[in-house]
């Protein structure tokens, strides 16, 4: 099975925690392709303390005229990690927001360790300016601790992003229990890798993959990993997020 599409990816070269070289770019990219992905938009963390746009966006093109010269068949769209925070809902709506592709979808993350009690009206915050938000790795954010909480933000209009290695173990046992009861909900909109490195890439990454599809069957699996990451992408519509 192939036609993956990776939404959530920090193979640009030395723009933020992940890949430092381009090297490891290609690298990381052979792996994403052996494992059934032709797709990436790849998603540096949208911080003052990492590249600015311009970098991102000259990165990207390089990484691209790379891929092509080292016949590797990986397509790469626009993305960015942005943190819930206020500058982040400023932004939205103006040429300074960092969408997901050509469309209404927002990658953004949650604090890791730090409760988010206004998660709803923030929610309907992000909602009333036509954006979508996908949220990252929910699993791993102690918001979603809550009791029904995950649950609770997709009925307020957001969209979940699994990371796969949360199912494996990757993150510890918390992430991997959330990521399993969240699956079994059916919460989950898309899965990703997140992936920041090439060491061990093919391994973890395929391990998770496996773990997924055993999980939830081959028609779920490629719904995560293929067809909708690919109509969020070309700013299509999911039946969940329709208005």
């Amino acid at each position: 099975m192939s036609g993956f599409v990776d939404l959530h990816c920090h193979l640009l070269p030395g723009v933020d925690d992940g890949a430092r070289t381009l090297e490891d770019a290609l690298e990381m990219a052979r792996a994403l392709v052996d494992l059934g992905f032709s797709a990436v938009a790849p998603s540096p963390h949208a911080r003052p303390e990492y590249a600015p746009v311009d970098v991102v966006d000259a990165r990207r093109a390089e990484l691209a005229e790379a891929l092509e010269r080292e016949r590797i068949p990986l397509r790469l769209g626009r993305n960015a990690e942005n943190v819930l925070d206020d500058a982040f809902l400023r932004g939205l709506g103006t040429p300074q927001a960092r969408m997901l592709g050509p469309g209404r979808y927002v990658l953004v993350e949650l604090p890791y360790t730090a409760p988010v009690p206004a998660l709803p009206d923030i929610l309907f915050r992000i909602r009333t300016k036509g954006v979508v938000p996908l949220l990252a790795h929910p699993e791993r954010c102690l918001e979603f601790e809550r009791k029904g909480r995950a649950a609770e933000a997709v009925r307020a209009g957001a969209l979940l992003q699994l990371d796969v290695g949360a199912l494996i173990g990757r993150y510890g046992g918390m992430p991997k229990k959330l990521s399993r009861a969240f699956l079994e909900e059916g919460l989950y909109a898309v899965g990703a890798t997140d992936l920041h490195a090439p060491v061990g890439a093919w391994d973890w990454v395929g391990r998770s993959l496996a773990e997924l599809r055993s999980r939830v069957g081959d028609a779920v699996f490629t719904r995560l990993m293929r067809d909708n990451p690919t109509r969020l992408l070309a700013g299509e519509s999911l039946e969940s997020d329709s208005d």
